[in-house]
């Protein structure tokens, strides 16, 4: 694949108190009226993330047309497992026109770091506004899956809800830095809410990779295409990675096709990860964040033709 970059699309200017900084996990959605969704994760002061938007033009994705006024998706209460933090990462149109978003939870920890778990949200508003389908984690901790059930992508079709999601019960220490080890594992459900305890392990760490990022699925001409985030001990960063798969299950590395990596200066020089791809209007496009997990916003790519 070859992709030509367009440039950053958007970066919070500090000037409201809940986006302060960041804009991560760029996750577009088409809303059909000719705007992309952009739904994405911003800070505050304190670095805790709500769940925000910007729309854009679908025939021209630089150019924003709206930013959200509030979150659509606020932080959990004191004590629960979203109380620093909700990053979004999938959200599906239902059967009924409602949206449904899955969405990481982010728990500070004592003798760990932090947990990541997944909980959902639903829409009845356009993806104006998202209430918790519950206060706890639909992906909660497991015996096999400790501290990471996370970063999940999800696809609806007539039979199952399918999810391809990062999962993992280790931290390891890298230099005087704790950090933490996952892999990518996958899982069915009859109606996206009640999922099953552990995933199977559909792609394993590398010997100098300690963990995958935010996993992203589409399906082109009869096959699966995987766009995930590679987290490299060498490197001490993201960069981003692909596999193509006929069943969604059984998948072949194909990183060297990637074909998005990083600039020689600028936003992102330095990383490059959390990748989301969207066709619209006859073209593929890439969103994704650069250096420092998103601080310097997000931007997009366009598929060139080979």
């Amino acid at each position: 694949m070859r992709w030509r970059k367009l440039g950053l699309v958007f970066t919070p200017d500090g000037s409201v108190s809940w986006m302060r900084s960041h804009a991560t996990t760029p996750t577009p959605f088409d809303l059909g009226d000719g705007r992309l969704r952009i739904y994405m994760s911003l800070r505050d002061d304190l670095g805790m993330s709500r769940v925000g938007f910007v729309d854009v033009d679908a025939s021209d994705p630089t150019h924003v047309l709206r930013i959200s006024e509030h979150p659509c998706l606020d932080i959990g209460k004191p004590g629960t497992f979203d109380d620093n933090g909700a990053l979004c990462t999938s959200v599906l149109r239902l059967d009924d026109g409602s949206m449904l978003m899955y969405y990481v939870g982010f728990e500070l920890s004592t003798h760990v770091r932090y947990r990541l778990l997944t909980g959902a949200a639903l829409s009845r508003d356009g993806g104006e506004t998202f209430e918790r389908i519950q206060p706890t984690a639909i992906l909660e901790r497991s015996p096999a899956e400790l501290y990471f059930r996370c970063g999940a992508c999800v696809l609806h079709d007539e039979k199952r809800f399918r999810m391809w999601y990062i999962a993992g019960s280790e931290w390891i220490k890298l230099g005087d830095k704790d950090v933490p080890v996952y892999e990518l594992r996958y899982m069915e459900s009859r109606d996206g809410l009640d999922w099953p305890r552990e995933g199977e392990t559909v792609m394993r760490l590398a010997p100098d990779e300690h963990g995958f990022g935010r996993p992203w699925v589409v399906r082109e001409d009869g096959i699966f295409k995987l766009y995930y985030s590679i987290r490299r001990i060498s490197l001490k960063g993201y960069r981003l990675g692909y596999a193509e798969s006929r069943d969604g299950h059984d998948w072949t590395r194909l990183d060297a096709r990637a074909g998005l990596d990083v600039s020689a200066s600028g936003w992102d020089s330095e990383e490059i990860m959390y990748s989301a791809v969207m066709h619209s209007g006859g073209r593929c496009y890439a969103f994704y964040n650069g250096n420092d997990f998103g601080r310097t916003g997000f931007g997009v790519a366009v598929r060139e033709a080979v």
